[in-house]
C-alpha cells in the first residue's frame, strides 16, 4: 500500500508544503475515542505520490487540542494529518466535510466525515423508505462540498415497486444520480463503478438498517463489517457499525462506513437548501417583494405555484422546516458568539485592572 491508494495526490502534497508540516504525512483511517489509527508515509516533496506506508496508533498533541477553536477542528476519520512520534501535531485543511449539529439544544458541530469526494446516500426500499429524509441528507451533503449519489438498497425486497420508488426519489433529488441495488444479493453494484475509482474517497451515509455495512462487505469482497437484522415492524436497524473507518476496495477507491444516524440536525448556511430545492429557490427569486416570507404576501411566486399545482406541498413543507431549523441555528450561533466576545473583554478588563502599570497610574 502507498499513500496514493489512500487518496494522496500532487494537490495534497502541495498543501503539505504550504502548511510546512514537519512530521510524517498520513491519513486517519479509524478513531477510537482519543486514539487514532493512521496510515503514514515518509516526508514528501510536491508531486511525489508513490510513498510507502505503515500504520500506527497515535494520540492528539495537547497543543493541537488546546488551540482548536471548536470541536469540529479536531481530526476525524478521513483527515490528512502530520504525525511526529506518537502524536498528531497538525491537520491539513479539509477539501470537504460532512457536518451535523449535535442533538439537543447545544450549538455544537460534529464532523462526520472529512475529505470525501462522493457521498453515497443509502436508502432502504423497505418499510423505512422516506423521501423527506433524503431531502435532509441531500442538504447536508451539498453543504459538505462532496457530490451526492443516491443508492436505493434492498431492491430484492421492493418487488414491483422498484421503478415507482426510484421515481419518487428522483422527484426530490433533482438531477442527482440514483441507482437501485441489492447489496445482499450483490445485484446492481457494478453501476457504482464510475464513482469508485482509484484514489477517490466515498462515504456511505444513511439511517440504521439501510444496509450500509452489507454494502461495504459486498464492495470489498470480504466480511470487513458486522451486519444485523432490522425490526419487522418498521424496518429500522440497530447500530451494528459503532465507529467510522476507511476501507480500501479492490477497485482502488477508499470507502468509509459510518454508524447509522437516528437523527440528522443541519449545520451550516442555506446554500445546501438552494441545491436541494432549486425550483423553490428559483420561485423565491421571482417574488414581487425581495423580503417575501412566502406566507400571505401578494405577488408571491411560491404561493402561486402551490395554488396551481406546479409546486408540491410536501416539498414546500420540508423546505420551510429546514429553513426554520437553519434560522434557529444561526440565531444560537450569534448569541453564543456574542457571549464569548463579552466573556473575552470581561477577562481583559479584569486582567488590566490588576496590571502593575494600572496600579501605578491610579496612585499617580
Amino acid at each position: 500500500m502507498n499513500l496514493e491508494q489512500m487518496g494522496w495526490n500532487p494537490e495534497w502534497a502541495e498543501t503539505w508544503d504550504q502548511v510546512a508540516a514537519t512530521g510524517f504525512p498520513g491519513r486517519v483511517v479509524r478513531q477510537d475515542s482519543i486514539r487514532f489509527r493512521v496510515v503514514l508515509g515518509e516526508p514528501t516533496q510536491s508531486g511525489d505520490t508513490d510513498i510507502p506506508t505503515t500504520e500506527r496508533t497515535v494520540t492528539l498533541a495537547g497543543r493541537l487540542r488546546n488551540e482548536a477553536e471548536s470541536r469540529g477542528a479536531l481530526p476525524v476519520v478521513g483527515d490528512w494529518v502530520s504525525v511526529t512520534g506518537e502524536v498528531i501535531d497538525a491537520v491539513l485543511p479539509r477539501r470537504s466535510s460532512f457536518v451535523r449539529k449535535v442533538a439537543g439544544e447545544t450549538t455544537v458541530e460534529q464532523v462526520v466525515a472529512a475529505n470525501i469526494d462522493t457521498v453515497f446516500l443509502v436508502v432502504g426500499m423497505d418499510g423505512d423508505f422516506n423521501p423527506r429524509r433524503v431531502e435532509r441528507y441531500l442538504t447536508a451533503t451539498w453543504e459538505s462540498g462532496a457530490s451526492p449519489v443516491i443508492v436505493l438498497n434492498k431492491s430484492d425486497l421492493a418487488g414491483d415497486q422498484i421503478e415507482d420508488r426510484k421515481a419518487e426519489i428522483e422527484a426530490v433529488a433533482m438531477g442527482v444520480p440514483t441507482v437501485a441495488v441489492s447489496a445482499l444479493q450483490e445485484h446492481g453494484l457494478s453501476e457504482l463503478a464510475d464513482w469508485l475509482q482509484p484514489g477517490r474517497t466515498v462515504a456511505l451515509l444513511g439511517s440504521s438498517g439501510v444496509g450500509k455495512s452489507t454494502m461495504v462487505n459486498a464492495l470489498a469482497g470480504a466480511n470487513v463489517q458486522d451486519t444485523g437484522a432490522v425490526r419487522d415492524s418498521d424496518s429500522r436497524g440497530r447500530h451494528t457499525t459503532t465507529h467510522r473507518e476507511l476501507v480500501c476496495l479492490p477497485s482502488g477507491a477508499v470507502l468509509m462506513d459510518t454508524p447509522g444516524m437516528r437523527e440528522l440536525q443541519l449545520w451550516g448556511t442555506e446554500s445546501g437548501l438552494e441545491e436541494t430545492f432549486p425550483e423553490i429557490t428559483a420561485l423565491a427569486a421571482s417574488c414581487r417583494f425581495s423580503d417575501c416570507r412566502h406566507e400571505t404576501e401578494p405577488g408571491c411566486s411560491i404561493l402561486s405555484a402551490l395554488e396551481d399545482g406546479t409546486l408540491d406541498s410536501g416539498r414546500l413543507q420540508s423546505w420551510r422546516k429546514m429553513q426554520r431549523e437553519l434560522a434557529r441555528l444561526a440565531m444560537r450561533q450569534n448569541l453564543r458568539a456574542k457571549a464569548a466576545e463579552k466573556a473575552k473583554w470581561k477577562s481583559i478588563r479584569k486582567t488590566m485592572k490588576h496590571h502593575p502599570k494600572a496600579d501605578r497610574w491610579r496612585k499617580d
